[in-house]
């Protein structure tokens, strides 16, 4: 599980305002292994974390490339899994790997989308020269991929801008920390960003979750129904932030739990510019 605030203008009217501002949680299982965001793939142009479980080794939930490709997954909650359906995170290292652009991806992902477990993906092409387009897919909703008008959106587990409580209370403090942080240095709206993503307020009562995730969900509801999820041996472990800036001048800061610890955390800073 997992949970993205994001916010894009592909041409700001100013250079002191990015192009793109990402925020985003991954939510999984303490011990499940995987490796800290590094670049990767030919000439290491792409940057992301990996996951390491037997199997599924390669998948990522989040990654951006020096050509300008970000994609992004979130799972769709569902009362029960397909355990033979393919698996999920293979959809976002193959697009920061592909030559496709994103809408022709997401229409080729669409046609196989019934092979999968619920997802939700969201896949962009970020270029300096001919703008942004970031579009996406839900292989629970509608059948074709939609390209998204400039804005802010959150995306969760179930469809894109689907108001859960908690996606709702998480946008709104996503949208006033960027707007506090106008004009001030990046440092200061990363730190603002990463106190959002780590906001434990359970938003409840929700009947959209427990609707959508029926009895599996009721067992952890009160944890499940905060931006940060903290349970006993799954939760929240990388907090991620994305900065795009007008010229193309990428930063990308995770925040890991170190040794399935959740009082132990590691902070590192990529910066590069795009190519595109």
């Amino acid at each position: 599980m997992c949970i993205i605030f994001f916010k894009f203008d592909p041409r700001p009217t100013s250079k002191n305002v990015y192009r793109l501002i990402l925020a985003a949680n991954r939510d999984e299982f303490y011990h499940r292994p995987s490796k800290l965001a590094d670049f990767w793939g030919n000439n290491n142009e792409i940057l992301s974390g990996l996951d390491m479980e037997e199997g599924k080794e390669g998948g990522t939930w989040l990654g951006i490339s020096t050509r300008g490709k970000l994609a992004a997954i979130t799972n769709y909650l569902q009362p029960k899994l397909d355990l033979e359906a393919r698996g999920r995170g293979k959809l976002v290292a193959q697009f920061l790997t592909t030559d496709m652009d994103s809408l022709s991806y997401l229409k080729k992902v669409s046609a196989e989308g019934h092979l999968y477990n619920g997802f939700n993906l969201i896949a962009a092409d970020l270029s300096t020269e001919k703008g942004d387009v970031i579009c996406y897919y839900g292989n629970r909703g509608e059948p074709e991929p939609i390209v998204l008008e400039p804005g802010t959106y959150g995306l969760s587990n179930a469809l894109l801008e689907t108001p859960w409580r908690k996606l709702c209370f998480g946008k709104q403090l996503f949208l006033e920390a960027v707007e506090q942080c106008q004009g001030l240095p990046k440092e200061v709206l990363i730190t603002q960003l990463l106190d959002v993503l780590n906001n434990e307020e359970a938003q409840l009562p929700d009947p959209a979750i427990e609707d959508q995730g029926r009895e599996y969900v009721q067992a952890f509801l009160s944890k499940y129904s905060a931006v940060c999820v903290r349970c006993p041996d799954y939760g929240t472990r990388t907090n991620t932030v994305i900065l795009v800036d007008a010229d193309g001048h990428v930063t990308f800061t995770e925040r890991s739990m170190l040794d399935k610890d959740p009082s132990r955390w590691e902070t590192s800073t990529h910066e590069f510019r795009l190519q595109s």
